[in-house]
């Protein structure tokens, strides 16, 4: 009797293809970086070095960014490593991250890939303590290295810590916190899901501290004609998943000039949203796209902010001390560690202290709004309340952050001796 096979196909999807090239190259990059932390280590032992010593040779401190538009909260860090003259790694994974223009002499900047390749070589890596923004250690590509001993996380914005996807933080040692509002949402979703609870430290907000730096040292602009920012986030829940032209319409219909900033993931999750409104409503006098790295600019010369549920709304209000108007969609947060968060959020609460909400019936009236907001001196005292709760020791936070490092790093160190 013949077995008849049917014919193993000639060919593979893209789809697959394309996962499959990625799998390959994330496999053979991890197997390099392996075999060269194998025959480091090989040869230190034959030159007679000890398993006691290979501790001291770690690195001491390793930084990682995914985006070069971190660069803001982890300068002031590396300044201030370099002006305590303590060695230290910054690994970032965009080539051209403004880290790697910089003349350090103690802290040493490297591109280490993009993608797969940087988390193959994060997954091998010796280090004593790894300081990092990026969610999802342990969860995804990001994997815990038996050769680093602590892992510390720094928020790359304020406002809430429950606004990353679910586990985020779940497998890190530390998170510093921007104020102590943050410590009730992390301590909550921890015993909702009943793991460890990590070592919570309050130091401030290092990128604020440097902004509100920025903000001392320049011009502010006195416009001919109101400046409206919209700065919206990303996703189905944003103001321009959900409202798209009719937003855009209603502001253009004030006279005001427009300048729109998109979140920078938007241009990934919501390219198809951005390509139609950026090809209807291109750039002129009167309406402008913003996508600068750097949004100190932007945000000093906009008179008012439009936003939703976007981090940026407290960079704003937080430094620049300005209006801010907000909408109240429906936020859907079932992906997100907010899920656990059984407690109305604190950034939701605050919002009516410093802004005015808006609603879509409120559209053909927006110049009324926009002026109400602007105009109405009750909402500075909201915006005073928000500093006070969100950001802590102003003006200290790489100062703060770096002693919690250090110390960490001696009590390490003590405890491997």
């Amino acid at each position: 009797m013949l077995l008849h096979l049917a014919p193993f196909p000639n060919y593979i999807d893209p789809g697959t293809g394309s996962m499959l090239v990625t799998v390959l190259i994330g496999v053979l990059t991890t197997g390099y970086f392996f075999m060269k932390r194998l025959v480091i280590q090989a040869k230190f032992l034959l030159s007679g070095g000890s398993s006691k010593e290979t501790q001291s040779h770690k690195h001491p401190y390793v930084i990682f960014s995914d985006h070069k538009r971190y660069w803001n909260v982890f300068k002031p860090i590396c300044d201030e490593f370099e002006r305590r003259h303590i060695p230290m790694e910054f690994w970032t994974a965009s080539p051209d991250d403004p880290a790697l223009d910089e003349d350090y002499e103690f802290v040493h900047c490297e591109f280490i890939g993009e993608g797969n390749k940087a988390f193959a070589r994060l997954n091998i890596m010796s280090a004593c303590i790894c300081l990092s923004t990026t969610p999802g250690l342990d969860v995804l590509q990001w994997k815990r290295s038996k050769d680093v001993d602590w892992y510390v996380h720094t928020f790359h914005t304020v406002g809430t810590a429950l606004g990353y996807h679910m586990f985020g933080m779940d497998y890190y040692d530390a998170i510093l916190l921007a104020g102590p509002y943050q410590e009730d949402e992390i301590r909550t979703i921890e015993d909702a899901r009943g793991i460890p609870h990590k070592e919570l430290v309050t130091v401030g907000c290092t990128y604020l501290d440097d902004n509100a730096k920025r903000y001392q040292s320049v011009a502010h602009p006195k416009n001919d004609r109101t400046v409206v920012l919209l700065a919206p986030s990303w996703g189905p829940n944003a103001i321009l998943s959900v409202y798209g032209e009719r937003i855009i319409d209603s502001l253009l219909a004030t006279g005001y000039e427009i300048v729109i900033r998109p979140h920078p993931q938007s241009q990934t999750a919501d390219k198809d949203i951005l390509d139609r409104l950026m090809g209807k409503y291109p750039n002129s006098e009167i309406i402008s796209w913003n996508f600068d790295n750097d949004n100190f600019d932007i945000l000093n010369r906009a008179d008012v902010m439009v936003t939703d549920f976007s981090g940026v709304v407290f960079d704003y209000t937080l430094v620049f001390d300005k209006p801010v108007i907000y909408t109240e969609g429906n936020y859907d947060d079932s992906l997100y560690d907010a899920a656990w968060y059984d407690k109305p959020q604190w950034r939701f609460t605050i919002y009516s202290s410093f802004g005015v909400p808006l609603r879509e019936e409120d559209f053909p009236r927006m110049r009324d709004v926009i002026e109400r907001v602007m105009t109405d001196e009750t909402f500075a005292a909201g915006r005073a309340k928000a500093r006070q709760d969100a950001w802590s020791y102003p003006g200290e936070g790489a100062k703060r952050t770096v002693d919690y490092l250090v110390a960490k790093y001696d009590e390490l160190t003590r405890d491997a001796n």
